[in-house]
């Protein structure tokens, strides 16, 4: 019975548009929880102060959903082949926010999951996850066996390299499990080396402190000069640790039309978005992650990165 069900979620997930799809144990992370501690301790959070509530969630999924014995976890390949403007005047835009929310695409894709699950065992219950609540995707991606954590700390699969999003469902019934696979980072250090600003400041740690997507994305008000200077262009996330990763040579164009880059992310013209009016940011930006750092945010990264002779004091 197992197997069957866990071969049904498997293929259901595959049909809704699901890039892979594992299952996981719902074991308690120990270890993972004594690393996130010792990351918390040292402030490598920054601002983002809600990672540290409900550590007892984050480390034992029986305190989201008692009773939980498996993760069903799944990516979504969002990579396109666009390259990235170095002109004079232009900025840079993450891939992943080239398109629309992954949030909204992931979250109705896994609830739609749930809800063929529970049309074949009424009484499973479930809870879905992208990115939000007290759940470690990369965790228990990697313990599905989708992929490893890098030195960069973003998950690497084999088949679609690091350009994935990852969401999860949790469930309290019993499935088939994947084994986990073998870190194949090796003694490559590309990632560590590329970073401007020196935020991977050992491998598989992150001080999100000095980290460009961290400072473009979630912090609050000014930001710091000696790291900004740095940022080569980018106004909002940044793709470098992932760019120079030898398994992003697998890489592959995704087949999903929301993530298909808007044309004004691609090479954004510094002064245009310096000059953004309230409108003409919610006219651009809906349905899209950049809303996150909402228009002054944005405003505020386009001078960081702008030249002097622009004059966009």
């Amino acid at each position: 019975m197992e197997q069957n069900l866990t071969q049904h979620i498997r293929e259901q997930a595959l049909a809704l548009g699901f890039s892979s799809v594992g299952v996981a144990r719902a074991a308690v992370l120990e270890e993972e929880g004594l690393h996130l501690t010792e990351w918390l301790n040292k402030g490598f959070h920054a601002s983002m102060s809600w990672m540290e509530k409900n550590p007892e969630k984050r480390i034992d999924m029986d305190n989201v959903l008692p009773g939980v014995k498996s993760v069903v976890c799944v990516t979504l390949n969002y990579y396109s082949d666009e390259i990235h403007s170095d002109a004079t005047g232009t900025g840079k835009i993450s891939r992943y926010a080239w398109g629309d929310d992954y949030h909204i695409i992931m979250t109705d894709r896994l609830e739609k999951l749930l809800k063929w699950i529970q049309l074949l065992q009424p009484e499973v219950r479930g809870k879905v996850y992208v990115d939000t609540g007290p759940v470690m995707d990369k965790v228990w991606a990697s313990r599905a066996g989708l992929g490893w954590q890098g030195k960069h700390t973003n998950l690497i699969t084999k088949e679609f390299g690091s350009w994935v999003f990852l969401g999860e469902i949790l469930l309290d019934v019993e499935l088939e499990y994947d084994e986990p696979i073998a870190d194949a980072c090796g003694t490559c250090t590309a990632c560590i080396e590329a970073c401007p600003t020196q935020a991977i400041i050992e491998p598989y740690i992150l001080d999100s402190n000095r980290c460009i997507s961290y400072l473009t994305i979630e912090q609050q008000g000014d930001l710091p000069s000696e790291l900004s200077k740095d940022f080569n262009g980018w106004i909002y996330g940044c793709d470098i640790c992932q760019d120079v990763c030898p398994w992003n040579r697998f890489q592959q164009v995704t087949n999903e039309p929301a993530f298909q880059p808007r044309t004004w992310n691609i090479a954004p013209e510094l002064k245009q978005i310096a000059q953004l009016t309230k409108d003409e940011f919610n006219d651009h930006y809906r349905k899209s992650p950049i809303k996150r750092t909402k228009r002054v945010g944005l405003i505020r990264n386009a001078k960081a990165v702008a030249k002097d002779s622009m004059n966009l004091s």
